[in-house]
């Protein structure tokens, strides 16, 4: 068949680890979400729950 058109080469590249890129982004988007979210829970006293 010969060799791949570089648009070709571009595509197959992207099909194979353009899923894993946006996973590796979407994680570490998450993850600092999550961490400024622990934080602001540790800056804040708790609520007290003890009412009945």
């Amino acid at each position: 068949m010969g060799a791949l058109h570089p648009v070709e080469q571009f595509l197959t590249l992207f099909l194979a680890f353009g899923p894993f890129v946006l996973l590796g982004i979407v994680l570490w988007l998450r993850r600092g979400d999550d961490d400024e979210t622990s934080q602001a829970e540790r800056e804040e006293p708790a609520e007290d729950r003890t009412e009945v």
